[in-house]
């Protein structure tokens, strides 16, 4: 819980984030990539196979 010393709030990491970082952050994470990679691959296969 956040308290106040000196006149400053003062949380812990896991508060300031507002969350934990688990298996979801990194799942979205890696589909994201992953969709990025997907989206290269089609945009150089039409834009340099075609010549």
């Amino acid at each position: 819980m956040p308290h106040v010393e000196n006149g400053h709030i003062v949380e812990s990491a896991i508060e300031a984030r507002g969350a934990r970082p688990g298996k979801p952050v990194l799942y979205v994470l890696l589909a994201g990539t992953g969709a990025v990679i997907v989206l290269l691959a089609v945009v150089y296969v039409a834009v340099f196979a075609m010549h």
